[in-house]
């Protein structure tokens, strides 16, 4: 039984809209600290691959507005995009101003976009372009997406940025590749965030967080569900009864646990169409995170179970 499947069915849907046990409801959202300013952001984030890029179909519009409205509800902020994700930063700013009402809500949102495009002049237009789609007269972080034209675009994003039109540069890779080059950028340019690929599947990425937290970068996290296949593989397996030891009920808020529970990590971005999906991940952005011996015993869990 895959994860859709699980929260099909009445009971577990029932099961999965309640937050983990032992306090966790009550407790107030896990929040992490940007380095270079001392800005907090909630842990557990939103990524847009793939799942915002419909069309004007009202059913599915209907649906992405039901998403994002979980996620705000849970305390949620971190939303990021890209241009390479088709239509979702178009979509995303057509309906956040439906969730988050004229003006925003309680300034949660935290803008996160990039440029991906080997030409400086046309990073400049999709730069200009994301503005414009989110609706906004500011983004909070803006990056190079998977290193393309890194050093032309970092020009234009400190730019942008002397311009007041961004707060935050990075950078950012996917799928464990190209770490040799995010390091060396690290260590020679003047970044704030980096983004990578970090789950229970692929832990290459190590060596980078170290770094980052060497570096007092921002770190945020893409496909901690490795694309959806580490919930799906493990639904049918039956959760350890430690893991109310962190306050987990579930797959999906344990092995985001996993990943924000390491101390470089900022914010993990989980992306999904599925509100009864984003209820389950925005689970893991409160109650108790695992120590380093927890994070141990889980890991060696999953590698078991997989």
């Amino acid at each position: 039984m895959d994860r859709r499947r699980f929260v099909g069915s009445s009971l577990a849907a029932t099961a999965a809209l309640a937050w983990p046990g032992t306090g966790a409801q009550a407790a107030e959202p896990i929040l992490r600290t940007i380095p270079r300013s001392g800005e907090r952001v909630p842990a557990i984030g939103m990524g847009s691959w793939l799942t915002f890029d419909i069309g004007g179909a009202p059913a599915e519009t209907a649906q992405r507005e039901r998403v994002l409205q979980a996620f705000f509800d849970a305390g949620g902020g971190v939303i990021d995009s890209s241009p390479m994700y088709g239509r979702s930063e178009k979509v995303i700013g057509a309906l956040l101003p439906r969730v988050r009402g004229p003006g925003g809500r309680d300034g949660k949102l935290f803008t996160a976009t990039k440029v991906w495009t080997p030409f400086d002049a046309t990073g400049r237009r999709q730069h200009a372009d994301s503005l414009a789609l989110w609706k906004l007269p500011r983004l909070d972080l803006q990056q190079v997406h998977n290193l393309l034209n890194t050093d032309g675009h970092l020009k234009t994003l400190r730019a942008a940025r002397e311009r007041g039109e961004v707060r935050y540069i990075g950078i950012t890779t996917s799928h464990g590749r190209r770490h040799d080059e995010m390091l060396a950028l690290m260590r020679r340019e003047p970044l704030d965030a980096i983004q990578i690929t970090y789950n229970m599947a692929d832990t290459s990425a190590e060596p980078v967080l170290d770094e980052a937290a060497a570096r007092g970068l921002a770190v945020v996290i893409n496909r901690p569900f490795d694309a959806g296949v580490l919930p799906d593989r493990l639904a049918a397996k039956p959760l350890p009864p430690w893991a109310r030891e962190i306050d987990c009920d579930h797959w999906p808020a344990f092995l985001l646990k996993w990943v924000i529970g390491h101390p470089a990590v900022t914010c993990a971005i989980p992306a999904t169409s599925n509100p009864a999906h984003m209820v389950q991940n925005m689970a893991a952005g409160r109650g108790r995170l695992p120590d380093a011996a927890m994070r141990r015993r889980m890991l060696a869990l999953v590698r078991d179970l997989l």
